[in-house]
């Protein structure tokens, strides 16, 4: 397994838990996940608290983290068992200017129990992201969804009864049959509900799932269609005073979410758990999707998938995602001076898709909605 101490640490790392268990797998989904067990679940929790004990002993003392991301699957389904799981994690968390640490985990609207709620937010997690994706029935219908759109609002509303605060939740583009008169009646019902930040997907037909295997893709909207139905909820969140800071997500001042800013800002991070991803001190490594192997193994297995990473092209394509974008500074803090400069020449050209102001990098609206050819041609 990976055993790379960190020895100087000159910023907290994120922390991602990965929990594999779904109540059933969506039509759409390719990530690695499986039908949930109570007594597989309760074997799960005791190898990730394992792994979380021994955290410091495998990646060294100096570890810190001020981001805890719980990932699926659907981890609400451990119920109050996720409590557990944090209590290990405090042997890392940090407050980081004296801001307390994010600690965020996923739920489906099906899923949602006030009393468990309640108590994840008591013991210490403070930010929940729900798997609303459409607020249309007919839509939910489609992408084989378990829940109503009552059933979402109430989640919404469940979640802020048990003392959240911060409250996400997810919306999909490119739904089969959707349309702009659609994805306005989402919003509207959106707008009633005061969310802080909403994460906006297209809608992937990946091969090997029951989607492609269905040809699901010929009664979604086409490119043009899906074009303007992502520019017109941009213009409708924006209105809601979410405004966009990465191409897909959208939040209120000061929600923004501070474990996903570490992705696109090539920061280190660790994940626990089978299939879980990590980028530490310049390597990504991940741990096989394997249940039975992470339960049985003692520290959690891990393979090299890129043993020279974050480079220049990562800082580009990772960082450019961001509204913000790239800055000169940031670029000479990991020594890319001299290709930023290039990089900048070659962004002046490419106007109506990218914005040089000063010494920042920035894609416009337009560059966004191409933004993989945009940074093609960067690069």
């Amino acid at each position: 397994m990976n055993s790379n101490p960190i020895s100087v640490h000159r910023q907290p790392i994120g922390l991602y838990i990965h929990i594999p268990f779904c109540v059933r797998k969506c039509p759409y989904c390719d990530f690695y996940s499986l039908a949930y067990s109570a007594d597989k679940a309760r074997e799960y929790t005791d190898a990730v608290v394992r792994n979380l004990l021994a955290i410091k002993d495998t990646y060294g003392e100096n570890l810190l983290a001020d981001t805890l991301y719980f990932g699926g699957g659907t981890p609400i389904l451990l119920g109050e068992e996720l409590i557990r799981i944090l209590d290990a994690a405090k042997c890392i968390l940090t407050h980081t200017d004296g801001i307390e640490p994010e600690i965020s985990f996923e739920a489906n609207p099906n899923s949602t129990d006030y009393n468990v709620l309640s108590s994840l937010n008591k013991s210490g997690f403070n930010r929940i992201s729900i798997g609303v994706q459409s607020l249309v029935d007919s839509e939910l219908l489609s992408l084989g969804r378990l829940h109503s759109s009552k059933d979402a609002i109430a989640a919404v509303e469940i979640a802020r009864s048990a003392g959240f605060r911060n409250i996400s939740i997810d919306l999909m583009l490119g739904i089969p049959h959707q349309t702009i008169s659609s994805i306005d009646s989402s919003i509207n019902a959106i707008s009633n509900l005061d969310i802080d930040h909403i994460s906006v997907y297209m809608l992937g037909i990946e091969e090997g799932t029951p989607f492609h295997a269905n040809n699901v893709i010929d009664s979604c909207p086409d490119e043009e269609l899906t074009t303007s139905i992502y520019s017109h909820t941009l213009k409708r969140l924006n209105e809601l005073g979410l405004s966009q800071y990465e191409i897909s997500n959208f939040a209120k001042d000061g929600f923004q979410c501070r474990h996903n800013l570490k992705y696109w800002r090539c920061d280190n991070y660790i994940g626990i758990g089978t299939s879980a991803h990590s980028f530490l001190n310049g390597e990504r490594f991940a741990v096989p999707s394997d249940i039975d192997e992470f339960i049985k193994s003692p520290l959690q297995p891990t393979f090299t998938t890129d043993d020279n990473a974050g480079g220049f092209d990562e800082f580009v394509m990772l960082g450019l995602r961001l509204n913000e974008g790239i800055s000169a500074n940031e670029a000479a803090c990991r020594k890319f001076s001299g290709e930023f400069m290039q990089l900048k020449q070659r962004a002046e050209s490419l106007k109506g898709f990218a914005t040089v102001t000063g010494d920042t990098i920035k894609l416009t609206e337009k560059g966004f909605l191409l933004s993989n050819e945009v940074i093609a041609k960067l690069l």
